[in-house]
């Protein structure tokens, strides 16, 4: 597959981009749930400052997508490229 670009990147509903900060299970569960409404192929991108939430969110979407973290100014991003 090829490397992401911002091209691929889709908007985040509505319902994932409140503005407030969540605290572990509810990232996993939302990403879970976005995922399954993206197309294959489709980029799926979250911020996020709370670290278990960089790690964990990977880890809840498994092989329903192939996902990259990296340390940002504030805070860290997770991509999920939806398989």
């Amino acid at each position: 597959m090829s490397e992401l670009s911002w091209d691929d990147v889709v908007e985040a509903p509505d319902e994932l981009d409140d503005g407030t900060a969540e605290v572990c299970p509810y990232p996993q569960v939302e990403a879970k749930k976005a995922i399954a409404g993206l197309a294959p192929g489709d980029v799926l991108v979250r911020k996020t400052d709370h670290i278990p939430s960089s790690e964990n969110v990977p880890k809840a979407v498994g092989d329903d997508a192939t996902a990259k973290v990296w340390e940002s100014g504030d805070g860290y991003r997770t991509s999920l490229r939806k398989e």
